[in-house]
């Protein structure tokens, strides 16, 4: 007995049979939005990630710690659909932790979680659809400068902030947003059940709230932080393991053969994600 206690020591920790293995991924950012600095949070960036996360036999769980002020509805569903898929087919829970923000579709990645914890200062929630732009008509006008623009389709210029803003224009705009904002509840609906407090007017306003309010309205499980939490429910000897993605290597990814429009691009994508960030305080 005792030399079997002996080879048992040598067994890597994460290969005993008596020991809990979690793997662990970070998504993090505005989704669908990057920056030079900071590659967007879209299904085709974390897929592989997701993909090695659920890969191993015999996981315990998938902890997903998510820090994101939303983007993209697409790339949200996409993302959150992938991980369910995963979860499923590996037969895998999932335990969502929520760091500084998990909000709009921050909180949808959040639902993909059989469990979410937050921090009782975590800014969670904005379950709701948000549209935003400038109009330019005065200054345009103002600059002197004539626009020209031509279109097959007499909607093809819808909502162009060059022209002035036509009542139709907005309506067909909100209903779309009302097609995604249906989506998104049913989602949350359909992933928190009776957990949810829908008797609260504000839960699908696109209000956001602390942790602690937002275990108060059943948007998340408990309040908790990932390491003492994972503790707590596999034992100390849990072997947690953080899959990180690749990050490859290139010729832009060191700088080299960016175009002017790629800066361009960039320094309008920073500003928009850095536009999420900030409703939320950050």
């Amino acid at each position: 007995m005792a030399s079997n206690g002996f080879f048992t020591k040598l067994i890597p920790l994460r290969f005993r049979k008596s020991v809990s293995v979690v793997h662990h991924v970070t998504l993090s950012g505005a989704i669908g939005i990057g920056s030079p600095m900071k590659p967007a949070l879209t299904l085709k960036s974390v897929n592989t990630t997701l993909q090695r996360a659920f890969a191993r036999k015999g996981l315990a769980a998938v902890a997903i710690s998510i820090n994101s002020p939303g983007g993209s509805p697409v790339q949200s569903a996409l993302i959150h659909a992938r991980i369910r898929q995963l979860a499923d087919e590996a037969k895998v829970p999932v335990i969502v932790f929520c760091e500084d923000v998990a909000a709009s579709g921050g909180y949808w990645l959040a639902c993909a979680g059989d469990e979410i914890y937050a921090d009782e200062c975590s800014v969670i929630g904005s379950i709701g659809v948000i549209s935003a732009g400038f109009g330019f008509v005065d200054a345009i006008a103002k600059l002197g400068v004539e626009r020209r623009v031509h279109t097959s389709g007499e909607n093809k210029s819808m909502l162009d902030p060059f022209k002035p803003e036509r009542p139709e224009d907005v309506e067909h705009l909100l209903s779309l947003q009302t097609d995604i904002h249906d989506a998104f509840k049913t989602l949350v609906k359909s992933r928190r059940g009776t957990k949810l407090k829908l008797d609260d007017p504000a839960l699908f306003s696109g209000a956001f709230w602390s942790g602690r309010q937002a275990l108060d309205r059943g948007l998340v499980d408990g309040l908790g932080h990932m390491h003492q939490v994972l503790e707590d429910r596999f034992g100390d000897q849990l072997v947690l393991r953080t899959i990180a993605p690749s990050q490859g290597w290139g010729l832009k990814k060191l700088g080299f053969g960016i175009e002017v429009s790629d800066i361009a691009e960039n320094t309008m994508d920073a500003l928009e994600s850095r536009a999420l960030w900030s409703r939320f305080g950050l």
